[in-house]
């Protein structure tokens, strides 16, 4: 008989600068609504039976879809004003990934990700081919338009006269300052990624990120989510991880990958391989931000070094839980 396992969903919508000081309720409570709704369908999903896979999809694309978050619709502004998208999925199951990046028409780029995957030939694709490939799989596209939001066209003048490049939840301090307004986690020093990590009842793991990368920065520039090892990862032996931070420093450490190694080569808990990444290795390169992580036996991590990282998980079928301070 098939042994049937807990499932388990985790989501974030990116760490940062938060300061509960400047948080009014009603800001905070927007995220915790989007938070909670999105884990409550992918959770229903897994407790029909659903695959891993199909969960942490169905979390990612609900959160390109809502513009709180740096992802699809909301997605922040590159120096030239423009928009380019990244995302990735892995299946624990077989290892087998898909990512896109550097698209900007692309309405879902979570599900163009997922088509890479099940396409079979390639992981990564980038630029217009991998907008030609979504087209060929008739795939959703729109005009670049469509991703912008006033706030974070806003966000973009208030950064660009700076000369920076920062991640989304770094230029809302900015904002606050100037207009003497709370907000929630400072968008001028917010990690912009959004990603899901799932356990399905049949003990797969799976791992899906998506994000629109930091406000001003070069065009052409790829962060860690769309690097399979980097900002991604899920395999069934250890854990499924997705990450959120200063995507250049997660490259160089291979964090999400690092997990999984500390558990399968070092006999290490979830619990500790995610802190030795987060709380040492990243410090250690100037990295900042977080991770969600699922192991195997349904042990959850949520581990961040920044000030705060908005995210949300449930286990089987109890309620659905989000926070966004430490």
């Amino acid at each position: 008989m098939t042994q049937t396992h807990v499932p388990v969903i985790a989501i974030h919508g990116g760490a940062g600068t938060i300061s509960a000081a400047t948080t009014s309720a009603e800001q905070a409570q927007a995220y915790h609504d989007a938070l909670k709704n999105i884990v409550a369908a992918a959770q229903a999903m897994l407790l029909k039976g659903a695959s891993a896979l199909d969960a942490a999809c169905l979390a990612v694309e609900l959160l390109e879809e809502c513009p709180l978050f740096n992802a699809g619709h909301g997605a922040v502004f590159t120096h030239d004003e423009t928009h380019e998208l990244d995302a990735a999925v892995m299946d624990g199951t077989t290892l087998a990934a898909g990512a896109i990046a550097g698209v900007c028409h692309i309405r879902r780029p979570v599900r163009a990700a997922r088509a890479v995957l099940e396409d079979g030939a390639h992981v990564l694709l980038a630029g217009a081919g991998a907008e030609t490939f979504a087209r060929e799989r008739g795939l959703e596209m729109v005009e670049p338009s469509f991703f912008s939001t006033e706030a974070r066209r806003q966000q973009l003048y208030r950064v660009r006269g700076t000369g920076r490049v920062v991640t989304d939840h770094e230029g809302a301090t900015m904002a606050a300052a100037a207009a003497a307004t709370p907000s929630p986690l400072d968008e001028d020093k917010k990690f912009g990624t959004v990603g899901a990590v799932a356990l399905d009842m049949h003990g797969h793991l799976a791992a899906a990120t998506s994000t629109g990368g930091m406000t001003n920065k070069r065009v052409g520039r790829i962060g860690d989510s769309p690097l399979i090892g980097a900002g991604t990862y899920a395999d069934d032996r250890t854990a499924a991880v997705s990450c959120t931070g200063s995507g250049e420093m997660f490259i160089r450490v291979a964090a999400a990958y690092d997990v999984c190694a500390r558990m399968a080569y070092g006999g290490a808990t979830l619990e500790a391989a995610t802190h030795a990444v987060v709380q040492q290795s990243l410090p250690a390169v100037g990295g900042s931000g977080g991770l969600i992580a699922v192991d195997r036996h349904g042990n959850l991590s949520l581990a961040f070094n920044s000030e705060g990282m908005y995210r949300g998980h449930a286990r089987g079928n109890e309620a659905p839980l989000t926070a966004i301070f430490a």
